[in-house]
C-alpha cells in the first residue's frame, strides 16, 4: 500500500495487536486500585470480541491457534510500543507486563516475524479507482463512476487502457487488470465499455483481497477509538447513527440511502486527498497515511440484544 491463511492471519494479527494495545495503554492511563483494566474497557472488548470469534469459528481458526497469535503479539505490542526511555526493554519487564512466561518472551523475541503484505491486485486495483474517481468527467451527477470505454477512440477520450497505463507505467498490461476484476467480481465488460460494478474496489469474491481490507479498516478504526477512548488529543472523528423499531422495508431503504449518501462522501474525500498527494508526494514530510471509511450494518433487535 498478504498471504491468507484460512481466515487472514496477517489481518486479524494487525486486529488482535490493537485490542492489546488498548488493554496494556488503559492500565497505564487508569490506574483502578486492582491492578485490572476498567470495567467498562473488559465489557466493551468482550463486545468487540464477539464477532470476531463468530467469524474465527466460521473458518476453523481454533482457540490453540488463537492463543499462540496472542502470545506473540503480546509480546511484540509490549517490546514495541512499551519502551521505557533510556533503558533497554528486558524479557523480565515484558513477562511483568503481558504475564507470558520467560522463556517464551525470549524464545518469540529472538524468532522471526511474517511481514505482511499486500495482495499486488489490491494495491494497483485500489489506485486506478481512484484516480477513476478523481476525474470530473469519469463520474455522473451522484458521484459514481462512469462505465469507460476499454479502448479510447479519439486523441481525447479517456479509456480504462490509457487509465491503467498511467497507475501502472506500462508494467501490467490492461487486458490482465480487467480480466482480473471480473474474476473478483469488481467490474464487468459491457458493450466494448468497463463497468465498475462495486463502486470501489470492494471484491465480491476475492477472499485474500477482502480479508485484507478486512483487517486493513477494522484496524484503523480501533486505532481511531482507542485513541480517542484514551483521551489523546486532537480527537478522531468517529460516529455513527443508530435507530431501532424499524421495518425490514425501512431498513432496505436506508440500506439504499447509505450508499447514496456512502459514495458521494468517498468521491469527495478521495478527490482531495488525491489532489493533495499529487501535490506532496516528492516532499520529505510527506510520511503520513490516512483512511476515511464509511459503514452501514442491520440486525433483528433481538439478535443485537442477544450480543450486548
Amino acid at each position: 500500500m498478504t498471504h491468507i491463511s484460512v481466515v487472514s492471519s496477517v489481518s486479524l494479527c494487525g486486529i488482535i495487536s490493537h485490542f492489546l494495545g488498548i488493554l496494556l495503554r488503559m492500565n497505564d492511563d487508569h490506574d483502578t486500585g486492582t491492578g485490572g483494566p476498567p470495567q467498562a474497557l473488559t465489557a466493551a472488548i468482550e463486545k468487540i470480541l464477539r464477532p470476531l470469534v463468530k467469524l474465527l469459528l466460521s473458518f476453523q481458526f481454533t482457540y490453540p491457534q488463537l492463543i499462540r497469535m496472542l502470545k506473540s503479539i503480546y509480546v511484540e505490542m509490549a517490546e514495541q510500543e512499551f519502551k521505557v526511555e533510556g533503558r533497554r526493554q528486558s524479557d523480565s519487564r515484558i513477562h511483568l507486563l503481558t504475564g507470558v512466561h520467560r522463556k517464551d518472551v525470549k524464545r518469540l523475541r529472538e524468532g522471526t516475524r511474517r511481514e505482511s503484505r499486500v495482495p499486488p491486485q489490491v494495491s494497483v486495483g485500489a489506485q486506478i479507482i481512484g484516480q477513476w474517481l478523481g476525474m470530473k468527467e469519469c463520474i455522473d451527477e451522484n458521484g459514481k463512476p462512469r462505465p469507460l470505454p476499454l479502448k479510447a477512440v479519439g486523441t481525447k477520450e479517456i479509456s480504462f487502457e490509457n487509465l491503467v497505463e498511467k497507475v501502472c507505467k506500462q508494467d501490467i498490461r490492461p487486458r490482465v487488470i480487467l480480466d482480473e476484476w471480473i474474476r473478483l467480481g469488481v467490474a464487468h465488460e459491457e458493450d466494448g465499455q468497463v463497468v465498475i460494478d462495486t463502486g470501489a474496489f470492494t471484491p465480491e469474491r476475492g477472499f485474500d483481497e477482502k480479508a485484507f481490507f478486512f483487517g486493513k479498516n477494522t484496524q484503523d478504526h480501533i486505532n481511531a477509538a482507542s485513541h480517542n477512548l484514551r483521551g489523546l488529543k486532537p480527537s478522531y472523528f468517529d460516529r455513527s447513527v443508530y435507530y431501532d423499531n424499524l421495518t425490514q422495508s425501512s431498513i432496505a431503504e436506508l440500506g439504499e440511502l447509505a450508499d447514496s449518501l456512502g459514495m458521494q462522501a468517498l468521491t469527495k474525500m478521495n478527490n482531495e486527498a488525491l489532489q493533495r498527494q499529487n501535490l506532496d508526494k516528492h516532499k520529505d514530510a510527506a510520511r503520513f497515511r490516512m483512511n476515511f471509511g464509511i459503514f452501514n450494518f442491520n440486525a433483528p433487535v433481538e439478535e443485537d440484544s442477544e450480543s450486548d
